[in-house]
């Protein structure tokens, strides 16, 4: 049965303002480490606890880096639930004339909030809006008991962020750089040029743009920029330990610079206490010294110490309880260079953690298998720590499959790196139901189910280990000295020596700026693809004969069909794509068709229910041959013009295949609206807390519920809940005037 035209453009309609709203059956799992943190000795469990602590007020900041607004929600849901649990509040929901979906709405949009770290999604970072009429949350609000007890302090609290908690205006419906959408790393007034003028800047300082923000103010026509470091100290003269401050104020190609510090002043405080009391239950002098660099990088504001602190955190090798905290990812900079905060705690999965490191043992024998010249790998493979964890706290903006650290590519090329892969949170967020797998023959969901975790543990594998651990970056140094030999390396795409490179303190993030993380991505998922086909790595994962073949099938099915998942990720209205992964994804899906040959089917169908579908299939027998052959190819260019520091040929390339059009064999445009009408929300994650009670530490677990991830977060800010909150406003407050033209009121 076909719906009239009229009905599926009116469905499509209301699927695009969906986007905008969670929906009340999100999936929420509990992340399970009940058993992990058994194991740990009463020593490792205390570095445990303070840790988690220190990762957990750091990790606030992230709503200080989202919008203008997420501070003050953060602080009106938490002064609501500190007062009345979820259950407590319903019955006060049913008096005000909620509904019980309504009621519904609010504890998900506010678990939301919580997961997300803000009210922008962290995968897509598009806006999200309660799913219930404003007048109702708001009766709600006026009807809780915290709203009874502090009734002009919440009317305030209400006032200051009620507006921009619903608006969908276009600007506020994304996050971006100027009139493309909502940033908080650049006052409302920057635009690219902004960005790029900041980031010539930083390079000529030497500073490192991760820890920072940029604002900007007029005076008296003459444009000034203040970068404001993360960082404790507020002073911005030298302190103890430092000879000299990088604070003051700088000319630079006609405009001002000030380099001041103090940004998050209160947060980074809280961090360096508990970092400070980790120290003393470090296990060895490595975690001793990193955490102490830590904290002087939290403390001054300085990235150099945070470096220093990573070379000690490499070092540390197979710890039992593994850590990483600070500025890390720069996904949601719209220029590329910022880090958001994160900090997690995990403990090591000893079985797992075996594969991995056989994994590790034969990467000098898989790396030459990779599809470029031999001069453009490293010229040594420093070999990695790489473990399984079962994570005890991520706190962010959101939780990831695997990760490859540190981001600091000098440290990465010469000293090493290490690789994590999450398997309590591999083990819950993938995991689906048959009748939720879209866009797959019918044949094919079965066999995507019984392999979808085995192959992901595969590619994540692949991706974090040889992805990004592979490649060589050409520089040649501040002295003039090259890291390679500019007479004899010949660039395989054009027949000619190499003539193109990084110098001085260029860095892949500040030279592809905002293009490097997808790029990156992109790469990383390709190796994973190219390099799963190759026997050895199947059978170090435990697969052989028919299962291996499966494994293989299943993961390029897999990618294949996330690239076209990955068309929800897309905004056509400013033609940009708003999450790394998905585009790197899209781009290979557009690789792949391109190699014709009935390798990938792609078509546009009527589903079941007379709605738009659509069907992708990928040939098995051709995944060895034309599969194998067009990766080869693109992952080539991919890494010459990494390798080379040829932004132009990078830029081109990759731009090329992440344009989504109308034209051309394949409707893509109309796809993304199919993909819209039928996409599936990521799951919410509930973590657990850790409590000191006597001189051992308890672990708290949680349901696996919104209603539990609530409570999660009001029991884990408890003991200085006032304070924390009144510093968070106050931090929101100072920077409101900075977002102009987003109506943030002044409480």
């Amino acid at each position: 049965p076909h719906l009239p035209k009229a009905s599926v453009l009116n469905l499509r309609l209301n699927m695009v303002d969906s986007q905008y709203y969670l929906p009340n059956d999100i999936g929420v799992s509990a992340l399970d480490c009940g058993e992990a943190f058994r194991l740990l000795s009463p020593q490792e469990k205390m570095y445990a606890h303070y840790l988690s602590r220190a990762a957990w007020y750091g990790g606030l900041a992230v709503l200080l880096q989202t919008s203008p607004e997420s501070a003050n929600i953060f602080v009106l849901l938490q002064r609501i639930f500190r007062k009345q649990t979820p259950s407590q509040l319903a019955q006060v929901a049913t008096a005000a004339g909620l509904s019980s979906e309504d009621y519904q709405a609010f504890l998900v949009y506010a678990a939301g909030l919580y997961a997300n770290m803000g009210n922008y999604k962290s995968f897509g970072d598009t806006k999200f809006i309660p799913n219930l009429p404003k007048d109702k949350l708001e009766a709600l609000v006026r009807a809780s008991q915290a709203f009874q007890e502090q009734s002009a302090e919440m009317e305030a609290l209400w006032d200051s962020c009620s507006c921009l908690l619903y608006s969908l205006e276009d600007r506020q419906k994304q996050l971006g750089l100027g009139d493309k959408g909502i940033t908080t790393y650049f006052s409302g007034n920057c635009c690219l040029e902004d960005a790029e003028l900041a980031q010539k800047f930083l390079d000529s300082k030497k500073l490192s743009a991760y820890n920072t923000r940029l604002f900007k103010r007029d005076d008296g026509g003459k444009a000034c920029y203040e970068v404001r470091l993360a960082s404790a100290v507020q002073k911005d003269c030298a302190v103890d330990g430092e000879c000299e401050s990088c604070c003051g104020s700088f000319s630079f190609e006609d405009k001002e610079f000030t380099v001041k510090r103090g940004d998050y002043a209160p947060l980074m405080e809280k961090v360096c206490h508990y970092l400070q009391q980790a120290q003393a239950y470090a296990a060895n002098e490595n975690q001793r010294k990193m955490l102490e660099e830590y904290r002087r990088s939290f403390t001054l504001g300085s990235v150099e110490a945070h470096k220093e602190g990573s070379r000690y955190w490499i070092k540390d090798k197979g710890p039992i309880v593994e850590s990483y905290i600070g500025f890390i990812e720069s996904y949601r900079d719209p220029f590329g260079s910022r880090g958001e905060f994160e900090g997690f705690v995990a403990v090591v999965n000893k079985a797992m953690s075996e594969r991995f490191a056989k994994l590790v043992s034969s990467a000098e024998v898989l790396l030459p298998e990779l599809p470029w010249p031999r001069e453009f790998e490293k010229d040594t493979f420093l070999k990695p720590d790489f473990t399984s964890l079962d994570v005890l706290t991520f706190a962010g903006s959101g939780i990831p499959a695997g990760i490859n650290i540190p981001n600091y590519d000098d440290i990465r090329q010469s000293e090493g790196f290490k690789n994590v892969s999450l398997g309590n949170v591999l083990a819950v967020a993938y995991a689906t139901q048959k009748e939720k797998l879209t866009f797959l023959e019918e044949d094919d969901k079965d066999l995507f189910i019984k392999w979808k975790g085995p192959s992901f543990e595969v590619q994540v594998g692949l991706h974090e280990l040889l992805g990004h651990g592979s490649g060589k970056l050409f520089v040649q140094d501040d002295k003039g000295k090259f890291n390679f030999d500019q007479s004899k390396v010949i660039n395989p795409e054009t027949g000619e020596p190499v003539s193109s490179w990084y110098r001085g303190s260029e860095t892949w993030d500040s030279k592809f700026s905002t293009i490097a993380s997808t790029y990156e991505e992109c790469r990383a998922e390709c190796v994973g693809l190219y390099l799963c086909l190759n026997k050895q790595v199947l059978s170090i994962f435990g697969h052989e004969g028919q299962d291996a073949e499966d494994v293989v099938y299943v993961n390029w099915l897999s990618m294949v069909r996330a690239g076209l998942l990955g068309l929800e990720f897309y905004t056509p209205e400013s033609k940009s794509w708003r999450q790394a992964h998905m585009q790197a994804r899209f781009v290979i899906l557009r690789v792949l068709l391109e190699a014709g040959e009935g390798l990938v089917g792609l078509e546009e169908v009527t589903g079941k229910d007379g709605m738009p579908d659509a069907r992708i299939t990928l040939d098995r027998s051709k995944i060895h041959t034309v599969g194998k052959n067009a990766i080869h190819r693109f992952l080539c260019k991919l890494q010459v013009f990494k390798s080379t520091a040829d932004v132009d040929g990078g830029r081109a390339l990759y731009d090329g295949y992440s344009t989504v059009s109308d034209s051309g064999a394949y409707n893509f445009l109309r796809l993304r609206e199919t993909v819209l009408l039928r996409k599936e929300v990521r799951k919410m994650f509930v973590q657990a807390n850790t409590r000191v009670s006597g001189d051992s530490v308890e672990l708290v677990e949680y349901e696996g519920t919104v209603a539990g991830l609530i409570s999660s977060f009001t029991e884990r800010f408890q003991d200085d809940a006032e304070q924390l909150e009144a510093d968070l406003l106050e931090l929101s407050k100072r920077d409101a005037p900075c977002w102009s033209g987003i109506r943030l009121k002044h409480m």
